[in-house]
């Protein structure tokens, strides 16, 4: 399964959009029409780059309109060397549950299919024991990185305790059933945006045509076309996923939907099911 992206207008201004398209060149939502499972047997994900290591800049798929914003003393050590908009199979390892302002955030610790050291890591206590004070200075991360801004500390469910692989996967599932009674229109989305094009249950579901007046909307200031990930099967793989040092990247669940990016304060993210 394969993934383009398309950037319009300039970057490092609230006009940067980054679209989606399959391999069929039609235009997707990165919400809603990027399956959520690589490997359903084997429980392996899909989970698209928002922020890559050495940025700052906070990606997140666009629902509302918002500034772009940054954020200041991000480690590097949690991210990894990708592209933005790159879609990556990953193995989930465990979850912490933040608070964030009132609601509970899943941010779901997962790991690069790609990285050499895959293998080695299968549950929470393997980033533990192989990792030692990895998951300690996550959860300072966490509990600090919005005080910059002059936001108070985070605040964690289970006394910030790492939930192990099980209970992350459950979590991501329970909350996929959500999105699905979302998509159907069986619960209220409220200001949510449902719009799709590979969902052909959903009553959400656009034409090509639509899709593309949603594209050409935005400013024609910067068009780039760059091929984000190849199918395992394939010959050849695109893209990159070369780095020095195994790395654990981070996913959260916050909402998301339409046709592109937009920067905010969020992390990468794990992306839902047509359910076809």
């Amino acid at each position: 399964m394969s993934f383009s992206v398309e950037e319009r207008g300039r970057d490092n201004t609230a006009d940067y959009r980054l679209y989606f398209r399959n391999a069929e060149g039609k235009y997707i939502s990165p919400f809603h029409d990027i399956p959520i499972y690589a490997d359903e047997a084997e429980n392996i994900f899909h989970a698209v780059v928002e922020v890559p290591r050495w940025t700052n800049a906070k990606m997140e798929v666009r629902n509302l309109q918002h500034l772009p914003k940054y954020i200041l003393n991000i480690s590097s050590h949690f991210l990894y060397v990708c592209s933005r908009g790159e879609v990556i199979r990953v193995k989930v390892l465990g979850t912490l549950a933040l608070i964030d302002e009132g609601e509970t955030d899943w941010k779901v610790i997962v790991i690069n299919l790609e990285d050499p050291e895959a293998e080695d890591f299968n549950d929470i206590e393997d980033v533990r024991r192989l990792k030692p004070g990895f998951l300690e200075a996550t959860l300072d991360w966490f509990r600090m990185y919005k005080v910059p801004d002059g936001k108070p500390e985070n605040q964690f469910a289970f006394n910030g305790e790492f939930k192990n692989r099980d209970f992350a996967i459950k979590t991501i599932k329970d909350t996929h059933s959500f999105w699905k009674a979302l998509i159907s229109k069986k619960t209220d989305a409220g200001e949510l945006n449902c719009m799709n094009t590979c969902v052909s249950d959903s009553p959400f579901c656009c034409s090509a045509g639509e899709a593309q007046a949603v594209v050409d909307s935005v400013s024609v200031f910067c068009i780039t076309h760059r091929i984000i990930i190849q199918s395992p099967e394939a010959s050849t793989r695109l893209g990159t996923f070369e780095h020095n040092e195994p790395l654990i990247a981070f996913f959260s669940n916050n909402t998301r939907g339409l046709f592109g990016f937009n920067r905010r304060l969020c992390n990468s993210k794990l992306f839902k099911d047509d359910f076809d």
